[in-house]
Order: structure tokens, then sequence, then C-alpha cells
């Protein structure tokens, strides 16, 4: 790998952790950084799966003080989450991706309209807090559920739809739904490393190269997330989700 493709890298993984941390989607900027140093698309996908999970764990630290008192739900959703990513992982390898790249800019269109009208959705399927138990946890376990098949598959705006599904369901503040979705991004990172790296062509000199600075600026932007205003870490979210969807639909 020639000096340009590494200075590339090494700025993309600073910028993709940051971005992850704060509301995901960090991925856009990873995954085009390794087409552009001559991966083909599979192995640029799989290797950026697995590169940008360091990250991950880094804003699960930089967000752990808003993830006090969060224990139980969160060991109740990880084995949600680790099923989710295991099928969404089968999709890439055993499938053509065509299908499921054709849906994904709706889908990450439709994560962060859901959060700028979050106030008005709750109007229709009920406020959180007159949820019933039930319901409430099979609401959430669905949404989890089908976000982490398609952290799975691909990864990209991973973090908007997570945080666009938490936040529509639990009445907490947004950067303690960001940090729950910061831990679910995790377990959807490390499965991708055990399934991908058994079974998919990863480029690990790339991963070598990306995951330090994504460990670094997912750190920074967890920290980052903790001190934004609410009403600014909300537009940034769905600002930069509506970004990614429009990015993905043209391209």
């Amino acid at each position: 790998m020639d000096l340009t493709s590494t200075v590339l890298l090494l700025v993309a993984g600073l910028a993709a952790g940051s971005v992850n941390a704060l509301a995901g989607g960090g991925s856009l900027i990873t995954y085009p950084a390794l087409l552009a140093t001559g991966l083909p698309p599979v192995a640029a996908n799989v290797t950026n799966s697995i590169a940008v999970c360091p990250g991950y764990l880094a804003a699960v630290a930089g967000s752990r003080q808003d993830l006090r008192g969060e224990r139980r739900r969160t060991l109740r959703l990880v084995p949600t989450a680790i099923v989710g990513t295991v099928l969404g992982t089968a999709l890439l390898l055993l499938s053509p991706p065509e299908a499921f790249e054709a849906v994904v800019p709706f889908l990450v269109i439709a994560a962060a309209l859901t959060l700028a009208f979050q106030k008005r959705i709750r109007g229709l399927v009920g406020q959180p807090h007159t949820l019933g138990p039930r319901r409430q946890a099979v609401m959430l376990h669905l949404l989890v559920g089908v976000g982490c098949v398609y952290g799975g598959y691909f990864g990209a705006a991973l973090g908007v739809m997570l945080v666009a599904g938490l936040a529509l369901v639990l009445p907490d503040t947004l950067a303690r739904v960001s940090a729950l979705k910061n831990v679910l991004s995790a377990v959807v990172g490390l499965v991708a490393i055990v399934v991908y790296g058994l079974a998919a062509p990863v480029s690990w000199l790339s991963v070598a190269i990306l995951a330090p600075t994504a460990v670094v600026g997912g750190f920074l932007g967890a920290k980052l997330a903790r001190r934004l205003p609410q009403a600014i870490l909300r537009g940034f979210i769905v600002g930069y989700g509506l970004v990614i969807g429009v990015y993905l639909l043209v391209s």
C-alpha cells in the first residue's frame, strides 16, 4: 500500500470514528476510501465492518456515564443484536447484494425522518411512558433486531437507524439513547469480526491502518455527543441521515 492510500485511510478512520459516535454513518467515509485503495466492493465492505469496530468500543467507553442504570436493558438487547447481525452477515455472504442495496437509501431516509418527526409519530403510536412493559419490550427488540440485520449486511447509517428506533420507544434523553446505540453498534462490530474474519476476504493491512484512528475518533465523538444540546444533536443526526440516504440513492 502506497503512502497516499495510507494517509487517506488514516484520515478516513478518524473522521468515521467521530461521526459513528455522534450519529452513525461513518462507513460512508471509510468504505469509499477503501474502494479508492483498490479493494473490490465486497472486500471493502467486510474490511470496513471490522475496521470500524474499535471505534464503536471507544464510543462505548466515552459515553459510559450515560449508560448508568441501563445494564439490565442493555444485557437483554444483546442477544437480539447478535441474532440480527448474524442474519445480516449471512445475507451478504450467501445472497446477491443488488436487491438489498436497492432499498438501503430508503431505509436510511426513513430512519432520519422517523427521528425528525418523532413527536408526531409518538402521538400515533403512544408516548413511551404510556406503553405497557410488554409492548415496549416487543417493539424495542423488533426495532433493534431489524437495525442489526441491516448493520450486519452493510452498516452505513446503522447509528441513525438505531437512534431513530430507540428514541421512538424509550423515554430517555437523546444522549442516553445515543449511548445505548453505541453499545449495540459495538455488538454488531464484534459479531462482524468473527463472521467476516472467518469467511470473507478481509484486507487486514487496511484494518490495521483504520482501526487506531477509528478508536480516537469514536472516543472524541462520544464526548462531544454528551456536551451538545439536545436540539443540536437531534438536528445533526437528522441532517446527516438525510445526506447519507440521498447519497446512497444517487450513487
